[in-house]
């Protein structure tokens, strides 16, 4: 990535990806309280059409690259170097995919029920067993000719969040995700369950397999505006965020807008996030298990392979 590059990247991406979200807002312009020190009134300007900031605190403004070097106090290569490890959604030239349009760098070749081993021990790694499979895909896609897999889980726009050992992203329009579990009559659910991605989602099915109600993953909590006109919808809703300043500037926004909103974040206080949390639990109850069950259990899955 280079500073062009970078530098059409939305800023409001950027600034949510940091945890910062706008006080005030519309299709023109954005208000942040200063990302650079403390303040009560938002002085920090984003104007959405020409993706420029200023602070008017401050006297000074910029683009992505400026902001970035004043935020971490460090140079343009070391800038370049931290917005590639990160997954901005609003960064189309890479992540963009037409699956008609076969000059794109990037194409999706075939969706299909979880098959790959590979992924399934991915899964598994992650501290998740077969009944989170029926929510997710098996996605085929290329890069730049290159060929690869993934687990895919659908939004509501009919884009992908695909992440495998080794890789991270996201193709087509952003959004969010909405699962219905346990509701037979596809009756409108009135509880809710929140998360940022959908590994915590998974995980929270793998704890919870009798829940009855909607789960809500962001994706993006660049999505947080779009999440909450959606959770408009619900008369109860909890909330799994994760446990860092984005998560909560995040949690603290939702409980401004819905206070009867509950937070559950204790629950895996001393972790990331729930899947985190999954996994400490899957790995603590492994290690605690006597050598002979261990045995036991290995050589059934050995039995059942060889059967087939």
């Amino acid at each position: 990535m280079n500073c062009k590059q970078f530098n059409l990247i939305k800023l409001e991406e950027v600034l949510a990806s940091l945890g910062h979200l706008p006080t005030k807002q519309n299709e023109k312009e954005a208000w942040y309280l200063n990302p650079f020190g403390t303040e009560t009134q938002a002085s920090f300007k984003l104007d959405k059409k020409l993706n420029l900031w200023y602070l008017h605190s401050e006297g000074i403004g910029g683009n992505n690259t400026d902001f970035m070097m004043k935020y971490q106090n460090i140079s343009v290569k070391e800038v370049l170097d931290w917005a590639e490890k990160q997954n901005f959604s609003s960064f189309q030239p890479q992540n963009d995919i037409h699956l008609k349009n076969s000059s794109q760098n990037y194409q999706i070749t075939q969706i299909k029920e979880l098959q790959n081993e590979s992924l399934k021990n991915y899964l598994y790694q992650r501290g998740f067993s077969s009944s989170v499979f029926p929510f997710i895909k098996e996605v085929h896609f290329t890069i730049r000719d290159k060929k690869l897999y993934a687990v895919g889980f659908e939004n509501l726009s009919g884009g992908w969040e695909l992440r495998n050992s080794f890789y991270k992203g996201s193709f087509l329009k952003k959004d969010i995700s909405v699962i219905n579990l346990n509701n037979e009559n596809h009756e409108k659910n009135k509880n809710v369950v929140v998360f940022e991605g959908f590994l915590d989602a998974l995980s929270f099915i793998e704890m919870k397999r009798f829940f009855k109600g909607d789960l809500l993953v962001m994706n993006s909590i660049a999505l947080l505006n779009k999440t909450k006109i959606h959770l408009q919808n619900y008369s109860e809703i909890h909330l799994f965020l994760d446990n860092d300043r984005a998560g909560e500037i995040c949690k603290n926004s939702i409980l401004e807008s819905f206070p009867e909103a509950k937070d559950h974040s204790e629950i895996y206080l001393l972790h990331k996030d729930l899947n985190d949390y999954l996994l400490f639990r899957t790995q603590t109850k492994y290690e605690n298990q006597p050598q002979k069950e261990i045995e036991e259990q290995q050589q059934n899955t050995q039995n059942v392979k060889r059967k087939r």
